[in-house]
């Protein structure tokens, strides 16, 4: 059944008129004879062809050879086939066309670490730095075809290693920097990975913490990975295993800076992103080069309305590929944008930024550390020092910062600051309007932003052109046929219900890798020809969207989603616990934490030491930002009669919520026992 949905908020934001003429998603418009934004989602809906060769004309993304249709929907919705014939490679899109322009000279990635060190590429320093990468891959024995994990800190040696992988043909596998080795190994096994990019270490809160140990523990584990290549961040003293293991500076900086780019498919694999769900292994969604890079372009012009130098508005004609004529530059000295999302490569964010700002010509910023430290004013020191426009953070790192006290924003000059964003997590009410009126004065919109890893971006998003309430999205994303339906299928308004897209669009996952079946369980399975994204949402009569939370067991820690049976999985091993289930309860700073409950073998001692043990082989394979609040031990757990594990009703439970439903369990007393382990 839907519920109700109760809506409180008003308009508080419209954009200017100078926003609205200045906007690319206006400029897209403009181009194409669109007056309105319900004109242009119509017809971005209504002709998927049409709307995908536009896009991939206005974000200038180049061929090798030319697609001789933009979409291909004979096999069906589910696995359409984009850019037919097509032959391009990403990177070439992302430096190589800037080399014989102004744009080489314009900065492509600027950084600063905790620590205090700084450090910036243009984009001729870029280019020049990916193909000495990709120079040292190929001098491996590395090319078309193999995986290739990033397992480093926020510098950037990461974005260099993501092209470089790219520019040889090679599929990235990002990892977060945070996983232990556990959560590592699954990912890298399951994409039989070849290489891995990794780092001695990085800085959190003043102090170096390891990863080359952890890479070490994990590769052991991984057959078919034979070359590891490190990236000296700390200093740290690491061990080095030869014929394996080769500093980043010895080998990488030896090389030339002239390589050639690999000639791609357009629908050749480019990037493994793992994410997990409720059941199961991680899925691997299978992303290409022409599809994740486009749509996270897309969202990042229309929706955070991000210019670069790229754009179309500031008249720069950039050379063809293969042709290498110089280009007819228009002199304009407008400054791109620098754009900046708190995010870790891991997560699907981290190549968003990178794929997205570089495709605009626009600049990325990256910090790696802790954003309130040494002190809760250094996320607002960051953005006056290097000038940052769009600025993407999360909900919990807004309801953390505002017990700190307003002063901390106000000593900064944040007048560069043309929006927020906000991804991975729903907002309350109360920390958006803090970030909206006292941070940003009432006058820099939200672009709230919901999708996901299996998207290449967003569903729902703000828009320079659509006003804004709390908490809220503006509209669906241009080109995604999205509503929200009752259990029934059908469309409904002013209340919760199942979010769906009802087209397909550029950016979706091209299938889980090795995997398919498992695909079109997840998003085919419930009706026709329908995505069924997993999220509770609605749409009130003003058509603004909310999204509330996922309608399955995944839990979201801080943003970042984790799969129940992934942590279930390790628990069980150990040999006093027969079964397991992980559920996410409320967090006033980080959204959800962990907790578990634990089956004991009979005769088992239910000790603080065996909770403690569970609780470092968890931290040992999942890393610490994901370390239980709880581990509870009880003898059942809630089942129905086909044995599935009701976690719905185990968190309802605990947290002594209204079970609902409960007919199908075939043990409701193991309800009452979760209630007295709280």
């Amino acid at each position: 059944m839907t519920e109700q949905f109760t809506f409180g908020g008003e308009i508080v934001w419209r954009p200017s008129t100078e926003q609205t003429q200045n906007a690319n998603l206006t400029a897209f418009m403009r181009v194409h004879g669109i007056q309105s934004f319900d004109e242009l989602m119509r017809k971005s809906t209504g002709d998927v062809e049409w709307f995908t060769d536009a896009v991939l004309k206005y974000l200038d993304i180049q061929f090798y050879e030319p697609y001789t249709k933009a979409v291909d929907l004979s096999g069906g919705i589910q696995f359409p086939k984009w850019c037919v014939d097509g032959a391009m490679n990403i990177a070439h899109n992302c430096v190589d066309k800037y080399q014989l322009s102004v744009i080489s000279e314009q900065l492509s990635v600027v950084w600063e670490g905790e620590d205090g060190m700084t450090g910036s590429l243009t984009y001729r320093e870029l280019h020049k730095e990916v193909n000495k990468a990709a120079n040292a891959l190929r001098s491996l024995g590395l090319g078309k075809g193999d995986a290739i994990g990033l397992f480093m800190p926020m510098t950037p040696g990461i974005v260099i290693a993501l092209l470089a992988i790219a520019k040889i043909g090679g599929i990235i596998l990002p990892l977060f920097s945070g996983y232990g080795a556990g959560a590592i190994v699954s990912r890298l096994v399951d994409a039989n990975a070849k290489a891995l990019f990794a780092a001695d270490g990085a800085y959190r809160r003043g102090k170096a913490v390891e990863m080359k140990s952890i890479a070490d523990e994990a590769v052991e584990q991984i057959p078919s990975l034979k070359h590891m290549i490190v990236l000296r961040r700390t200093g740290q003293e690491v061990k080095m295993k030869e014929g394996r293991d080769h500093w980043w500076h010895e080998l990488i900086d030896a090389q030339s800076d002239v390589a050639e780019t690999e000639r791609t498919s357009a629908e050749d694999p480019l990037m493994i992103i793992y994410t997990s769900g409720t059941t199961g292994r991680p899925k691997g969604a299978v992303h290409t080069h022409c599809g994740f890079p486009v749509k996270a372009a897309q969202d990042m012009a229309f929706g955070t309305d991000v210019h670069g130098m790229s754009s179309p508005s500031l008249g720069v004609s950039l050379p063809k590929p293969v042709e290498g004529r110089p280009s007819t530059v228009a002199q304009d000295e407008s400054r791109p944008d620098v754009i900046y999302w708190m995010t870790d490569m891991g997560w699907m964010m981290g190549p968003w930024q990178v794929f997205g700002a570089l495709l605009l010509g626009a600049t990325i910023f990256i910090y790696d550390g802790a954003p309130d430290f040494p002190a809760p004013n250094r996320l607002w020191e960051l953005v006056e020092k290097h000038k940052i426009n769009q600025m993407g953070v999360s909900p919990t790192l807004i309801r953390s910062l505002i017990p700190q006290g307003d002063e901390h924003f106000k000593k900064h000059d944040l007048s560069s600051l043309k929006c927020f964003a906000s991804t991975g997590e729903p907002w309350n009410p109360d920390p958006w309007m803090w970030l909206f009126e006292k941070v940003g004065g009432g006058r820099i919109p939200i672009i709230n932003y919901s999708g996901g890893t299996e998207i290449s971006g967003g569903i729902v998003m703000g828009n320079p052109l659509l006003p804004l309430k709390p908490c809220a999205f503006s509209a669906a994303c241009p080109g995604m046929d999205a509503d929200v339906v009752d259990e029934n299928g059908a469309s409904i308004r002013n209340a919760v219900g199942e979010l769906v897209v009802k087209a397909p669009w550029i950016g979706m996952t091209r299938g889980f890798w090795n995997d398919n079946q498992r695909y079109l369980e997840t998003y085919w399975s419930r009706w026709e020809n329908i995505w069924v994204h997993g999220d509770f949402a609605a749409i009130d009569n003003d058509g603004l969207w909310y999204i509330l939370g996922r309608s399955d067991d995944t839990i979201k820690i801080a943003g970042k989603r984790l799969g129940p049976a992934e942590v279930e999985s390790i628990l069980v091993r150990h040999e006093s616990i027969v079964e397991a289930a992980a559920i996410g309860v409320p967090h006033e700073v980080k959204g959800s934490e962990l907790v578990l409950f634990a089956v004991t073998r009979p005769g088992a001692s239910l000790t603080d030491e065996l909770r403690q043990e569970l609780n470092k082989m968890v931290v040992a394979e999942m890393g610490r930002p994901l370390a239980p609040k709880a581990i509870l031990f009880v003898s059942d757990l809630p089942k129905t009669r086909n044995a599935k594990v009701m976690r719905r009703v185990i968190r309802s439970a605990y947290l002594g919520l209204e079970l609902g439903d409960t007919s199908s369990l075939v043990n409701p007393g193991a309800v009452d026992e979760i209630r007295k382990a709280r």
